[in-house]
């Protein structure tokens, strides 16, 4: 683990993205105390979502539910701002997300008509995403065109950037719809592609990184299919981009014991 020299605090973003879950809540915990003090509310919403990753990271899901539920004391929130409006859709979402639970995730609610599109993609993938793992096709299905409209908007605005994450969101939806529907080699192909662009792309500082990285996806993708060397592979290079991941960490843990068992 990266050493941080005495009597300095690390920043909150370079301990989430090498893994250091307690010294990123603890620097978070205070970015979050200094932004209330200081009335700065998209601060203190960027604070209180990288506390929820860590935690989730963590294992410490009360605690990130706990931040969930203060979002409510939060008074109107600039929606239209990214680092607000990101922040406030994107929590619940992780909670959601992260733990599994698809259904939940098929009744994500989209964001106010404010906030930008880039930011209503996040809660339009959780919902496909849902029905994807749900097995519900055709509406996972849906979601991907609606993702694909939201990335040409994108696209006409000129922000390559989110265009481009938007275009991986809709090829995650895809490929879990796909394998729901027994197209095993068609899921592959699609999230490996999803995968490897997510590779090449540098994280902005504004986000901790995707709710699930693609790479990460693919691993779970490969459990499902009985892959267990691909999957055990994929998680491996996951961790390499996100160190300390819970998900990838037990689904690395999985696989190699599946690997052994069969």
């Amino acid at each position: 683990m990266p050493q941080v020299s005495c009597g300095v605090t690390p920043a909150p973003s370079l301990t989430l993205r090498v893994g250091m879950w307690d010294d990123s809540i603890a620097s978070n915990l205070a970015a979050r105390a200094a932004a209330h003090q200081q009335g700065d509310t998209g601060e203190e919403l960027h604070a209180m979502d990288y506390l929820v990753y860590a935690y989730l990271q963590s294992g410490r899901d009360s605690e990130a539910s706990q931040v969930i539920l203060q979002l409510s004391a939060l008074q109107n929130p600039n929606m239209g701002d990214f680092k607000s409006g990101y922040a406030a859709t994107v929590m619940p979402i992780r909670y959601i997300v992260e733990r599994h639970q698809w259904p939940q995730a098929e009744r994500v609610s989209p964001p106010p008509p404010t906030a930008l599109p880039q930011v209503l993609a996040i809660a339009e993938w959780a919902r496909g995403l849902g029905f994807a793992r749900d097995g519900h096709t055709e509406q996972a299905d849906k979601q991907a065109n609606i993702l694909r409209e939201i990335e040409d908007r994108l696209r006409v605005a000129g922000n390559a950037y989110w265009a481009n994450q938007v275009s991986i969101m809709s090829r995650e939806v895809l490929a879990w719809s796909a394998q729901a529907a027994g197209r095993f080699e068609e899921a592959t192909s699609v999230l490996s592609s999803a995968a490897d662009d997510e590779d090449g792309i540098e994280k902005l500082p504004a986000t901790p990184g995707p709710v699930i990285p693609a790479r990460e996806q693919l691993g779970e993708l490969f459990i499902e299919q009985r892959n267990f060397s691909a999957a055990s592979k994929a998680f491996n290079i996951s961790l390499l981009n996100a160190p300390g991941r819970r998900g990838a960490i037990q689904g690395s843990a999985l696989a190699d014991h599946s690997s052994v068992q069969k």
